[in-house]
């Protein structure tokens, strides 16, 4: 009995993450999929090729981000941006929404930003409990009006669901920055601490 429940555990080690990772390409691909119902009827590939081919939503989607990528790049396309920030911004309600998303993925994405470029080790939830988290930045707006010294923006998230967590402000001498990357700390969170990564070694922040 103990070995086949060894054997059964090597074999849910070994199947589960090859199975969830095609589950979760296939979502992917399935939903961006979704994208050529934008198609007039004539020009749908399954109705050309009289076949579903599983992943032209994937190359329609990505050539759509091109073509508005390329578009937003230049003069004309950030002119039609700001048109467009603000008559977004003058929409009751859909001004809150718009707004708190773009500036999330503003910071996310913008090859300017500086979001979760860091992983610290910083003591979280009460004082000898250690975890990690992410600098997003420094405090601003009034806040930097009731914190003295020198603070850092930090994003502590869950595990194993990292897209949740919590939002605090931290001195900076609190926080122990690592010496290994983003991904590897993301990996070592959402692992539970199983994924060990290769480089531990830790230095103050200066």
């Amino acid at each position: 009995m103990a070995s086949l429940r060894k054997w059964l555990f090597a074999g849910l080690l070994t199947v589960l993450p090859v199975a969830i990772t095609v589950w979760v390409l296939q979502w992917i691909i399935a939903t961006l999929d979704q994208t050529l119902l934008i198609l007039p009827e004539r020009w749908q590939p399954d109705r050309l090729l009289g076949f579903h081919l599983p992943g032209l939503g994937v190359l329609l989607a990505l050539g759509i981000l091109l073509v508005v990528g390329a578009v937003a790049s230049n003069f004309a396309g950030r002119k039609l941006l700001a048109w467009s920030d603000r008559l977004f911004g003058r929409i009751p309600v859909v001004r809150s929404i718009y707004s708190g998303v773009k500036q999330v993925s503003d910071t996310l994405f913008s090859e300017n930003g500086n979001a979760f470029r860091t992983a610290v080790l910083v003591q979280w939830p009460r004082p000898d409990v250690w975890t990690i988290g992410f600098v997003t930045g420094a405090p601003g707006g009034d806040v930097v009006n009731h914190l003295l010294g020198d603070w850092l923006s930090v994003y502590v998230p869950t595990t194993p669901n990292p897209t949740g967590g919590y939002f605090v402000m931290l001195r900076r001498s609190e926080c122990i920055e690592l010496r290994m990357s983003v991904d590897e700390a993301l990996r070592y969170v959402i692992s539970m601490g199983v994924v060990v990564p290769a480089k531990t070694a830790s230095t103050l922040v200066k």
